[in-house]
């Protein structure tokens, strides 16, 4: 009786035991079956999120290619665009040069034929002021030929700056250096009246790579600018005003990794409609003649291509400050 119960209770446990195995399998089959069919869903999903990436992809590429498509078309069309304006510029600069001197060596034909007539009549008189009149015109031929002959000198400085070799500078000996250069030819130019200079130098603005060359035509020009300011408020103020002295100052800092470089003068100034245009092409405060208009152009270019920067401060019959900022490397 006994080892019947005990039979009948191994049965029993064998029983269950095999059941449960028997339910784990199950549930561990359907635990995978469930797993997979949800990794199977999160694949098909990520397949789908990645092809919509990278259909986005597509067409962000197609749209970063036509917008640099018209980007380089903008910059195209802004190209042609300041050429146009340049051509014009030049053309239209160059053109009032040319109509004088074409004007008066037609004047000065008419002229020849008129002193061949008064030679034959032995009228000296007429002869001699015939003679001064064709004199006067060729000095002004020579006068629009030589404002000619300055446009396409600047032109060519245009068209060459920037094509040098970077060095490491001394600011302060290039500044002192064009300063003296720019002094003696406002002396040749204006006389004794061209003014005097001062150099206040920073012993820490050090030397910086750039090309000197050009540089030194920026400093050149604004320089010869400054002293012809003040000879202009010296012969406009030299009787109402005899104590005013004619000075340019130049001024070297830098400020902490900006090398800065200001040319002030206390001269004529710049009218207030006028300081916005002044680095544009052909346009100039000097009279016909004096200047091309293309010497701030230049400039600003320059400075520009070096990765700096040209400002100026100015009021009329005080003063006027140009101030050059270039990186220090």
């Amino acid at each position: 009786m006994d080892n019947t119960a005990l039979q009948s209770t191994d049965v029993i446990i064998f029983v269950s035991s095999g059941l449960l195995v028997i339910c784990l399998m199950f549930g561990f089959i359907l635990y995978f079956l469930m797993s997979y069919r949800q990794k199977r869903k999160d694949y098909i999903l990520l397949e789908s999120q990645k092809q919509e990436i990278d259909q986005q992809k597509l067409k962000l590429e197609k749209t970063l290619l036509e917008l640099k498509q018209t980007q380089a078309q903008l910059i195209q069309s802004e190209k042609m665009a300041s050429l146009g304006e340049l051509v014009a510029g030049i053309s239209h600069e160059i053109q009032n040069p040319l109509n004088f001197v074409t004007n008066f060596a037609a004047l000065n034909q008419d002229l020849m034929s008129e002193l061949k007539e008064e030679v034959h009549n032995n009228n000296p008189e007429e002869v001699l002021a015939i003679v001064d009149d064709i004199m006067e015109n060729e000095k002004k031929i020579q006068e629009h030929g030589k404002r000619a002959e300055g446009i396409i000198k600047s032109m060519l400085e245009h068209s060459r700056s920037g094509k040098g070799q970077k060095e490491m500078v001394d600011i302060n000996v290039m500044c002192e250096e064009y300063i003296k250069v720019a002094s003696e030819e406002s002396k040749i130019k204006l006389g004794n009246l061209a003014g005097t200079y001062e150099c206040i130098f920073s012993p820490e603005t050090g030397k910086t790579e750039l090309m000197k060359q050009d540089i030194g035509r920026v400093l050149l020009n604004l320089i010869n600018n400054a002293f012809y300011a003040t000879h202009q408020r010296w012969l406009a103020e030299q009787t109402q005003n005899p104590g005013y002295t004619p000075k340019v100052t130049i001024k070297t800092n830098r400020n902490p990794q900006i090398i800065e470089i200001s040319i002030s003068d206390n001269g004529t100034g710049i009218p207030e409609s006028e300081k916005n245009k002044i680095f544009q092409p052909f346009f100039t405060t000097k009279p016909t003649g004096k200047g091309t208009g293309l010497g701030l152009s230049l400039a600003s270019d320059i400075i520009r291509a070096h990765g700096g920067s040209i400002t100026v401060q100015s009021e009329e019959n005080i003063g006027s400050e140009f101030l050059i900022k270039l990186p220090f490397k």
